[in-house]
């Protein structure tokens, strides 16, 4: 039996009743070049997709914050390009707690996502992180810009030698995989931008598992765990769990993470195309 989800604004999307998710990442079982050539966008300019942001406090857990996601269409030195812009903030009752402001974008090559430049500015607790990334494909360059609270402007420059993704374009090339060809364990590798270097890390397939929605709604996804980077936030390790929209949206409807005091979790609020 087929239902469909009541999540505000998110009249597409169609669950049979199991269970998938992402806000990060996931692949298909065979090797990240291969899959390039086959990129199916499953999200499209004018998309807003939103979150709620819980914190885990002593077994309970608390509206804590907001994200929100936009696609929108740009020409980047003459070519057709993504633009995709990212918001984060905490609740301003819980601003003496842990003040949160977080903003990243990136323009990426609609062809296949290649990104081309990316931005990072954000403000975690009195902590202070800017990235710019500049990359270029002409002669295989990527220009780290970078400084944090406790590390002054240095500007770093790497060999493109291989495809590397930000944050952002990463969330968005994961969504367009084709996740019914995995097998649970299957393990596939991500080269990620972050802050002022570049990591190796993965995903890890779980397979499909049935969720309940914290409005209560019972949705079929794919779930996936993420290697993350030990941070000012994180733990590192594979401890965010991603569950992902079982639909031609693969929109991520839960994301639930380990943090260095308790966990967090992000629920599918909103989705809508302008």
């Amino acid at each position: 039996m087929d239902c469909r989800t009541k999540i505000h604004g998110y009249k597409g999307l169609h669950l049979p009743i199991k269970v998938k998710a992402i806000l990060f990442l996931l692949v298909i079982s065979c090797s990240v070049n291969a899959q390039e050539s086959h990129l199916a966008y499953p999200f499209r300019v004018g998309e807003v997709v939103k979150y709620k942001a819980y914190y885990n406090w002593q077994f309970v857990w608390l509206n804590a914050g907001t994200a929100e996601f936009y696609v929108a269409d740009t020409v980047f030195n003459g070519i057709p390009a993504y633009h995709f812009k990212s918001l984060g903030s905490s609740l301003s009752s819980y601003d003496w707690f842990f003040k949160v402001r977080e903003r990243f974008e990136s323009i990426a090559r609609m062809s296949d996502l290649a990104p081309f430049w990316f931005i990072r500015d954000s403000y975690e607790g009195g902590y202070r992180v800017f990235n710019r990334y500049r990359f270029s494909y002409a002669d295989s360059t990527l220009v780290i810009d970078s400084y944090t609270s406790d590390r002054p402007y240095r500007q770093n420059k790497l060999n493109l030698n291989k495809r590397i993704y930000d944050v952002l374009t990463a969330i968005y090339w994961c969504r367009s995989f084709d996740f019914s060809k995995l097998k649970k364990g299957d393990r596939v590798p991500l080269n990620m931008a972050i802050d002022a270097g570049v990591y190796d890390l993965f995903i890890r397939y779980q397979g499909t598992e049935k969720i309940e929605h914290r409005n209560g709604q019972i949705l079929d996804t794919y779930k996936f765990s993420v290697m993350l980077v030990e941070g000012t936030i994180f733990k590192g390790g594979e401890d965010m769990l991603v569950w992902v929209s079982h639909d031609d949206k693969k929109v991520p409807v839960l994301v639930e993470a380990k943090i260095l005091i308790g966990s967090v979790k992000a629920y599918l609020h909103e989705y809508k195309v302008n």
